[in-house]
């Protein structure tokens, strides 16, 4: 398979940082892993990864959004995971077989860190508190698939739109987020035809507005209250696992993230 082609971005340009994982490492944890990252910018609708490919790298958002999807037979599709600046693309599948479990694509553009699995595994197998780190992740990602699939078994499709509205609220340090009916129908494996009927009625409820390809959240009470109990399962359990790289979007909120220790 041919590898897909990343956008670079020249290194002055990147504060890696930026991502909340590499935020919460100790100094010394961070200068290990920092000559070997470097920047890549994502533009919305791009493909990094079809089932089955090879990862090579760790991918580690700033301002963007991938979504990790599973796309069936027949050609629908289903949400599986999300990852934001809370979290990184390949630490999970590089565990194990280090082939993409699904298709990775960006939902919002913007740019993230990258370094090759193998130099990240280099640098974990000599820091503890990075190998920590890691495996608190992987935890966390997977409490958040379990009750997905719990999600989509008993909760309505309106639930876990607003459900999905939240997580890229979270991700993003603005109240307007890329979000189109398609995009949304494939995440939630309905019509486009439902989504229009859900987002207009949140629309009518005040909860957001909606433009070209975007959704404005206006009232983020309501769409907390709209969704299913499972966004705030999930959100508790990041907090519990990594509580320093996990936004609190529910009250003002202006700590910075805490080191990993």
């Amino acid at each position: 398979m041919k590898p897909h082609v990343y956008a670079t971005i020249s290194a002055p340009r990147i504060n890696h940082r930026a991502n909340r994982l590499l935020a919460a490492l100790e100094p010394d944890d961070f200068a290990a892993l920092e000559p070997h990252l470097h920047g890549i910018s994502l533009r919305q609708d791009q493909v990094l990864y079809e089932t089955g490919d090879p990862l090579r790298h760790a991918t580690f958002p700033h301002d963007t959004v991938v979504s990790l999807v599973a796309v069936l037979k027949d050609g629908r599709s289903a949400e599986m995971a999300v990852y934001g600046r809370e979290g990184a693309l390949g630490l999970v599948s590089s565990m194990t077989a280090r082939q993409s479990f699904g298709r990775c694509i960006v939902q919002a553009a913007g740019t993230a860190s990258q370094i090759e699995l193998e130099r990240l595994h280099e640098v974990i197998s000599i820091r503890p508190k990075v190998r920590q780190l890691v495996l608190h992740f992987t935890e966390a990602m997977m409490a958040r698939v379990l009750q997905n699939v719990a999600c989509n078994a008993v909760h309505s499709v309106e639930e876990r739109c607003c459900r999905w509205i939240l997580s890229m609220h979270d991700r993003l340090d603005r109240d307007t987020v890329p979000l189109t009916h398609e995009f949304l129908a494939n995440m939630l494996g309905v019509q486009r035809s439902t989504v229009s009927s859900i987002t207009r009625a949140l629309q009518e409820a005040g909860f957001i507005r909606q433009g070209r390809g975007v959704i404005t959240v206006m009232d983020r009470t309501g769409l907390e209250r709209a969704s299913c109990e499972c966004y705030g399962t999930v959100r508790r359990s990041f907090e519990r696992l990594l509580p320093y790289t996990y936004r609190n979007t529910s009250t003002a909120d202006s700590r910075q993230p805490r080191r990993c220790s």
